[in-house]
């Protein structure tokens, strides 16, 4: 393979905002896309005039089904005020996000734009679960996996398995990640579950007493999921905790050429290093415990970046579902093959220890909607970096490298972008 090179043109990141990620009934999709650009207009520290803006790229996966609306890129452009400005849809199901925020670097590094806007959207709930669920098993392959019967839990269930067969995984594991993501996502006022496993565990307790009916006397949080009550299997050996959810919200961000940056803001965050690859859809691989399109595109990144897994300070995965996260710690060179479940359950990934990820929440408790997820993990690493996130901000930690990682589909698609602030 060629070396990869440098970007022609620094890109940094001056602004990034997001809506509130939940399932609303009373909302469409250019409402939540207007709610993350007011709050990534009010995170630029200087201000900005969006008459500056030059292009915008839209990430979003589905909106045809999900909402009957196709043509999205300009209706948002016109939605935020920015119509006849260039507006481009970008799709590369759950990875639609990263691969619109490399388009809208391209656009800078080549000297097109000074300023991009990017933004990313997805209005899940108009549909029922199954109809969700046909919806997304779109983005596999509907020749040879759909007619067979595989959802996307039952694809990254076959994953999973594969990794418990070849390394003696178990499903304790996948339930440690859930909890530690919870544990985050509680810290997230932007986030779908504002909860803990712990919370949600007590008010299923407190809500049985109410109504006089028999419920478990739960003592730790395994003994929740480990009820298949309460954590009913969705396709072993992932059960209901351990599957994202179904989610509605927008994300936006604002890139600029990196000689500009500091008219916006003294904290800038520079994207130096972006990597994307593309992988057989799951059925033709022949290892199924690795993604080849993760590791491909971390390499990419990686020398862009002229940086090591070791170096990486703050990590925001693709946890669709917690064994995915697995699987991306090891594709990414942070832990050895087989080794990654060791380390959650030692605390190494925790808010707390030498290896944070997904700080807040992950998809797994922040929410997926699929064309917003990417840059809503941009967003994090954003706030980590520049020491703004609340509750869940990295303790006793002189930040200065963050990356994401972002997956389509089962892998067909991977992104990975590596941020430094300076």
């Amino acid at each position: 393979m060629a070396k990869q090179g440098k970007l022609g043109r620094g890109v940094a990141i001056v602004g990034a905002g997001m809506s509130k990620f939940g399932a609303f009934n009373d909302k469409i999709s250019r409402d939540l896309f207007v709610e993350a650009f007011q709050d990534m207009k009010a995170s630029v520290d200087k201000g900005f005039d969006p008459n500056d803006i030059q292009c915008l790229y839209v990430s979003a996966f589905s909106p045809e089904l999900f909402e009957m609306q196709a043509h999205l890129a300009p209706i948002m452009a016109n939605a935020v005020g920015l119509v006849h400005k260039p507006a481009t849809r970008i799709e590369g199901a759950c990875a639609s996000g990263a691969l619109a925020m490399r388009q809208g670097m391209m656009a800078i590094a080549s000297g097109l734009c000074d300023m991009v806007l990017i933004g990313g959207v997805e209005k899940m709930s108009n549909l029922a679960t199954e109809q969700v669920q046909d919806t997304l098993a779109a983005a596999g392959d509907t020749a040879y996996e759909a007619p067979t019967g595989f959802t996307f839990p039952g694809l990254y269930a076959a994953l999973a398995t594969a990794h418990m067969a070849r390394y003696g995984t178990k499903v304790e594991d996948f339930m440690r990640i859930a909890i530690k993501n919870h544990n985050n996502g509680a810290l997230n006022p932007k986030g779908q579950f504002n909860q803990s496993i712990r919370q949600i565990m007590d008010a299923r307790k407190k809500k049985c007493a109410e109504k006089g009916q028999y419920c478990i006397d739960y003592k730790v949080e395994m003994d929740f999921l480990n009820d298949a009550a309460a954590n009913p299997v969705v396709a072993w050996p992932l059960r209901l905790f351990d599957c994202s959810p179904i989610t509605d919200g927008a994300a936006c961000l604002l890139l600029v050429a990196e000689e500009i940056a500091r008219d916006f803001t003294d904290k800038p965050i520079h994207i130096i290093g972006s990597g994307q690859a593309s992988d057989y859809p799951q059925h033709e691989r022949e290892d199924m415990t690795t993604i080849k399109a993760v590791r491909l595109a971390a390499q990419e990144a990686y020398e862009m970046a002229g940086v090591k897994p070791a170096d990486i300070q703050v990590t925001e995965v693709h946890d669709c579902f917690t064994s995915a996260e697995i699987l991306a710690m090891e594709d990414l060179g942070y832990f050895k093959p087989g080794t990654a479940v060791r380390a959650v359950e030692e605390g190494v990934t925790a808010r707390d220890g030498a290896k944070p990820i997904n700080t807040s929440g992950g998809l797994k408790s922040k929410g997926h909607p699929v064309g917003a997820t990417g840059l809503a993990q941009t967003m994090e690493i954003f706030k980590q970096l520049r020491g703004e996130a609340g509750g869940r901000q990295l303790p006793g930690k002189n930040l200065r490298l963050g990356l994401t990682h972002s997956v389509g589909a089962t892998g067909a698609t991977s992104a990975i972008h590596i941020y430094e602030r300076r």
